[in-house]
């Protein structure tokens, strides 16, 4: 398995430090609205890689956090009168609401940021005895980014020409700085804000410092691989490594993985553009299934660009893969309970063939494009090779793999839907009709349709009975 490194810019094998175990940190959203679809795109990118591992048979240790102390949540709570804690709350089980609708799997652990502050006054005094930090006037606790030799390794950038040339990246208004690229580990409070007490002010932790030790914790000093989207990589992930590897004396992480960034309709997604959706706008319109689709048609280190016209391909798309396995589940129906003939046991282990090809595509830094296009394979060979008068065996198999690859990319393709109360009283009727014509065959049929979609029937002198299994 081949992973893209941004901190070397090349693919590398993927070899775990610890041997069937993957340790892997996902940066996580700022809980002050309801998240949107360039927030999706993560989730969704880096639950499909835990997947994909999951299926090659690690045990995937994934933690993803959610910054719930923050400016724009304090400025949102401001404005609503309310406590900064009940704005994350909301939006904490806003954003569950939409990854469950994303069918994004809930990580091993959502450390909170407000839940974790011990954690990072331990690690800012670290940093402070190590002599990688120090203390202004105030209160406020910064990192000495010079103090760290190795900068910039992840976004390749030079410390003088950060320091010259790129101003803009600089944050600035901050006299008490020995050197303008430190940055922030403690700020003190301000008035209408949250805070903490610690050893230099009270107040609240810079955003990078978060991560750290939220990993640290969870994962421990050395983990597999950190992942987010690109805007990650310069400052917040160079910060982090810089914080962790400064405190902990180790290399923080093996591998980092980057998402590249979404467009919309070849812009950039702002508010005031115009152009900006949330995950719920987007529900409004499609299955959030059609959603998850279109972000995995496309490599993640490629950039994406939303329409309407791709959500609309990406809608058709799906539908084939979902039209598919339901024709397989009307053919199992009524299908005969028999071994599988040479033939049918010759397609099977053809159709073995496109699992393989399917995992040389996720292997390949995890093609999530091309593992599709396989999916598409998979149908076309099914449809072309499946009759009315297969065994119940062979089309099991193949809807057995469909369903399967589908899974790994998150696609739920196998739609169980409820059958409503009026239509099982018509097919009871129909099947008294049947019993009275003597047509026990059809009888039976109808009994059996509805046993599968969980229906039980029950015959009594006041007539037929049912329930719900």
């Amino acid at each position: 398995m081949q992973i893209f490194n941004t901190l070397t810019r090349k693919k590398e094998e993927f070899v775990p430090l610890r041997d069937g175990e993957v340790s892997m940190y996902v940066c996580g959203p700022t809980v002050y609205n309801l998240i949107h679809i360039g927030n999706a795109r993560p989730m969704i990118v880096f639950d499909t890689a835990r997947r994909y591992m999951e299926h090659k048979g690690y045990a995937v240790n994934y933690v993803s956090n959610f910054t719930d102390v923050d400016d724009k949540i304090i400025k949102k709570a401001n404005e609503e009168g309310i406590d900064a804690a009940e704005v994350a709350e909301r939006y904490i089980a806003e954003c569950r609401k939409d990854m469950e609708g994303l069918n994004v799997r809930p990580a091993t652990v959502h450390p909170r940021a407000t839940q974790e502050i011990d954690g990072m006054i331990d690690m800012i005094r670290t940093l402070i005895d190590k002599g990688h930090a120090y203390v202004a006037q105030d209160g406020t606790v910064y990192f000495k980014t010079r103090s760290f030799k190795d900068y910039g390794k992840l976004s390749h950038k030079n410390l003088d020409d950060l320091r010259s040339g790129e101003r803009s990246l600089l944050v600035s208004g901050e006299e008490q700085k020995q050197d303008p690229l430190d940055f922030v580990l403690w700020k003190p409070k301000k008035e209408g804000e949250p805070y903490w007490e610690s050893p230099w002010c009270d107040g609240r932790p810079g955003w990078h410092i978060e991560c750290s030790v939220m990993s640290r914790k969870y994962l421990g000093e050395q983990i597999d691989i950190h992942a987010g989207g690109e805007d990650l990589i310069f400052p917040h992930h160079e910060n982090e490594i810089a914080q962790s590897e400064a405190a902990n004396g180790k290399e923080f992480a093996r591998y980092w993985m980057h998402n590249a960034f979404l467009n919309i309709d070849n812009k950039k997604m702002s508010k005031s553009a115009g152009n900006f959706f949330t995950v719920r706008d987007i529900s409004e319109k499609y299955d959030l299934q059609v959603l998850r689709f279109f972000m995995l048609s496309a490599h993640y280190r490629s950039p994406l660009n939303f329409s309407a016209e791709l959500m609309e391909a990406a809608k058709n798309g799906l539908d084939r893969i979902v039209s598919c396995v339901g024709n397989l589940n009307f053919l199992l129906d009524k299908a005969a309970d028999k071994e599988m003939s040479a033939e049918e046991q010759k397609l099977v282990e053809e159709a073995a063939g496109y699992v393989a090809k399917f995992d040389e595509a996720m292997d390949d830094d995890i093609n999530t494009a091309d593992a599709i296009s396989v999916i598409f394979e998979l149908v076309k060979f099914t449809n072309t090779n499946v009759t009315d008068n297969a065994g119940k065996a062979f089309l099991q198999a193949l809807k057995d793999e469909i369903v399967m690859l589908a899974d790994i990319c998150g696609l739920i393709v196998d739609k169980k839907e409820e059958i409503l109360d009026a239509d099982i009283e018509a097919l009871i009727q129909e099947r008294q009709e049947a019993r009275k014509a003597r047509n026990f065959a059809r009888a039976d049929e109808i009994r059996d349709m509805l046993a599968v979609q969980g229906i039980i029937l029950e015959d009594t002198r006041e007539g037929v009975k049912w329930k719900r299994a």
